[in-house]
């Protein structure tokens, strides 16, 4: 097909095969860019789902009994199971109810209640209220629990109880002493035993005396009742060793 040319011809090039195949495949225009992308966007679906609360829970019940009440609390959660049958099975704590007969504490203790209850039900990492409530003290001042563990008040304790059945449900993992530090602070327990067993021995020479230096201060533990709160693991149970404070329960020593 013949072409008239009306211009004066000031340069030229031969088009290739190659040359047309890489300009079909060259960027659009940052306009027609945008249109697409804006196109994009308005065809993505948004899913959510929506998890609605079922008939039957599984849950555990926990009960505090502190000095700051009279009578004992009782602390149930509940979880809701993801996943349930399959690889992915998740359980996670989904309402929280406490109760006990005395009603000094209703008001805020629905409050508390509700609030939790919001935070597990709105999903993402709730291991924080752990560290929020453990961190809450009292003006008038903590107390130590059956044995020997410091609470500073009792919304901690609540807060402790809490952390108690994220980690029975696998949602916080408490890191593991290795076995040098756990072999060490059975050695401490036996020696300071030992020497305690030998000094009331010498004093007063009764099995009798023996046995009162080295009573138990809670449920399961053999903590002597001499004991000071460790700073580190907030457990009643720092003893002077060797002229140096020594925690029976974590293994600190204050001489390193």
């Amino acid at each position: 097909m013949a072409v008239k040319i009306d211009r004066k011809i000031k340069g030229y090039a031969v088009v290739t095969p190659d040359d047309k195949a890489r300009e079909t495949a060259a960027p659009a225009p940052v306009a027609d860019r945008e249109a697409a992308s804006s196109e994009a966007k308005d065809n993505v679906i948004q899913m959510h789902e929506r998890i609605e609360r079922p008939d039957v829970l599984i849950g555990s019940t926990y009960k505090i009994k502190s000095p700051l009440v009279e009578h004992a609390m009782y602390v149930t959660i509940n979880d809701i199971v993801l996943n349930a049958g399959t690889e992915h099975e998740l359980r996670r704590p989904f309402e929280v109810f406490i109760n006990s007969k005395s009603m000094d504490h209703f008001q805020w203790i629905v409050a508390l209640t509700r609030i939790m209850s919001a935070v597990f039900r709105k999903g993402g990492d709730v291991t924080f209220l752990v560290e929020e409530m453990k961190a809450v003290f009292d003006p008038r001042g903590g107390y130590f629990k059956a044995g020997g563990v410091y609470m500073p008040s009792l919304v901690a304790e609540i807060g402790a109880v809490v952390e108690e059945h994220m980690k029975s449900i696998g949602l916080i993992h408490d890191p593991e002493m290795s076995a040098h530090q756990k072999a060490l602070i059975a050695e401490k327990r036996k020696q300071y035993e030992e020497r305690a067993k030998g000094a009331s021995a010498a004093v007063n020479g009764t099995a009798a005396a023996r046995e009162e230096d080295v009573a138990v201060t809670g449920e399961g533990t053999s903590f002597p009742p001499s004991a000071t709160m460790c700073h580190k693991c907030s457990t009643k149970a720092l003893v002077i060793m060797d002229g140096c404070a020594t925690c029976l329960n974590c293994g600190y020593s204050k001489c390193g």
